[in-house]
């Protein structure tokens, strides 16, 4: 894609009226701001800059321009988000790069050609209809998300596509064709159930397909996918989403399913917040995508070995990713889909009936407990346990959950929580460290993290060392060793994870006017507050803990103070 028709584009469109079309602005200055869309928040910190046609949250750190906005919203590739913006600004895309038309334009021709392709096919095949009436599923509902059929023949779609002009490398380059060493090209999918994966817009961008049980000779995968190409990459896409996105908005919820049946049965039961992994594992990605809608996550999965571990894993990822999740068990049924043919309130019960997550994993490890904890086996399931919950991003929530798990074995939180404190990972607690105590820095950086780093730099790109001088104590501590070796004119902190962090400062080229440097120093001030109040609260329950008299009182009068700044 050439510069100049990003240039025609952004001439063409002003930012503020493209982002008022997906978030709510308001005036503030001579800027915009706004609640961030990309993460969850009460105070607005997402401001838009007309001057420089920018935007940027302060809260979560990311920003950019239009395209970069439209990418993370949408979830999609340059050149899709390229598509995108040039029809909202007049401009006709393929004219102006017909290249750019050739490798993704047409990857969309192509997959839309094959999704009518298998729906022909299937409303000839006996076969294949009679296996979709088999699992449950009406006719309406494999119309409503356009389910086909791949012969068995090998190269049927391929012959389809020369028979309309298409070339046999785009086909391959669609994903829907293999090439043998000796450059045979045939199908990629054969004997299947096709189910069109679409992405956020509505447009197909690859296919599942699922062996019809006549063709399975064991040697071949259940469920295949498209392989990644330029417009499919299976851990940025959820089979359903574009159906049920405003579904998932009005519930404030998201039930998500492992398979293609079980959405499709699930949606037919009247469930329609429901969206599908595809079978792949579930990715901190198609979270995101999620978090823009709702923090309430309901989980199903298979009840067969792999199903329960991949669910676990969802679990745990969701948990970090600060989700309240809850866990729908389909009693005596395979999964969803088979739960939905039995009867279609079996959809709903479940979800009514969910469980929260340390709840599934306090009946799962702990449901035929004896409480003998010198017992090596009972041991292990209580540590399995308190791993699990060490994944709940809350720290008020993880305190819940641990006073929970003493009640039910008996156990002391203190005891628990020196437990789990000797296990791998992160802290139960994450107090506010002190002063004098410099943690490592990695680059999996906290919202205080990330504010530190910013205002640094715009320090550091205009030399203007004195914006920090009155917030230094409301840095980090690694971040302000960074900052006093900034002031000595030193290149180097000493330490050389810092020094990694130093040399990034150094790099970014950050300019703000006046108003920004205030608003993000005023965000500094709320992260810095919030740390040491969840810092002072550990010191409490330490203190109660201990029955400490004197440390409680100390530690309430800190407390008190600093409500009062």
């Amino acid at each position: 894609m050439t510069t100049s028709t990003t240039e025609a584009i952004k001439n063409k469109l002003d930012i503020v009226e493209l982002l008022k079309g997906y978030i709510s602005l308001q005036p503030a200055g001579k800027n915009f701001k706004a609640r961030c869309p990309f993460h969850q928040e009460k105070t607005p910190s997402f401001m838009v800059s007309p001057e420089r046609q920018s935007w940027h949250c302060f809260g979560c750190g990311i920003g950019g321009d239009i395209f970069s906005f439209v990418m993370r919203y949408e979830n999609l590739e340059f050149a899709e988000a390229m598509k995108i913006l040039a029809e909202k600004a007049g401009l006709e895309l393929q004219r102006l790069s017909p290249q750019e038309y050739k490798f993704f334009g047409l990857l969309y021709d192509l997959n839309s050609a094959a999704k009518d392709f298998y729906i022909k096919e299937l409303e000839s095949s006996p076969v294949a209809l009679n296996y979709l009436k088999e699992r449950g599923l009406k006719e309406e509902t494999t119309k409503e998300f356009e389910v086909g059929f791949a012969p068995s023949t090998g190269d049927a779609l391929n012959l389809y596509f020369i028979n309309h002009g298409y070339n046999s490398d785009d086909v391959l380059r669609a994903g829907l064709a293999i090439k043998t060493d000796r450059g045979k090209q045939f199908d990629r999918f054969r004997g299947r159930i096709m189910f069109p994966i679409h992405n956020n817009m509505g447009k197909i961008v690859g296919f599942t397909g699922r062996i019809l049980p006549q063709f399975d000779d064991g040697k071949m995968g259940k469920y295949i996918n498209s392989p990644e190409t330029p417009i499919f990459n299976k851990s940025k896409v959820l089979y359903g989403f574009h159906k049920s996105k405003d579904y998932i908005r009005e519930s404030k919820s998201v039930f998500l399913v492992e398979g293609q049946t079980d959405l499709l049965m699930s949606w037919q039961s009247g469930v329609k917040n429901v969206v599908a992994s595809s079978g792949t594992a579930l990715s901190s990605d198609h979270l995101r995508i999620l978090k823009r809608l709702t923090d309430n996550l309901l989980l199903s999965f298979d009840s067969d070995e792999a199903g329960m571990n991949a669910g676990e894993r969802a679990i745990d990822l969701a948990e970090n990713m600060d989700y309240n999740v809850k866990v729908a068990a389909f009693s005596g049924f395979k999964d969803a889909a088979e739960a939905a043919k039995a009867n279609p309130e079996n959809i709903k019960k479940a979800l009514d009936s969910a469980k929260s997550a340390p709840e599934f994993y306090f009946d799962k490890y702990l449901r035929d407990s004896k409480k003998d904890f010198s017992n090596r086996e009972e041991l292990q399931n209580i540590r399995a346990v308190l791993a699990k919950l060490k994944n709940i991003a809350s720290p008020i929530a993880q305190s819940h959950w641990l006073r929970e798990l003493s009640k039910l074995t008996g156990l002391e939180v203190k005891v628990l929580t020196e437990e789990a404190e000797k296990l791998e990972g992160r802290k139960v607690d994450s107090p506010l460290p002190n002063n004098e105590e410099s943690k490592p820095l990695d680059r999996k950086l906290s919202r205080w993290d990330l504010i530190c780093e910013r205002l640094l730099s715009v320090a550091a790109n205009t030399g203007n060392l004195a914006i920090v001088e009155g917030a230094v104590q409301k840095l980090t501590p690694n971040y302000q060793k960074i900052f006093q070796a900034m002031k000595a004119g030193e290149k180097k902190t000493g330490d050389s994870q810092l020094d990694e962090a130093y040399n990034l400062i150094a790099l970014r080229s950050e300019e703000l006017g006046e108003d920004e440097i205030e608003d993000l120093k005023s965000h500094l001030t709320k992260e810095f507050l919030k740390e040491k109040r969840k810092f002072i609260t550990a010191k409490i329950k330490a203190a109660e803990v201990k029955s400490d008299a004197e440390a409680l009182k100390s530690a309430l009068q800190e407390l008190n103070q600093l409500s009062s700044t």
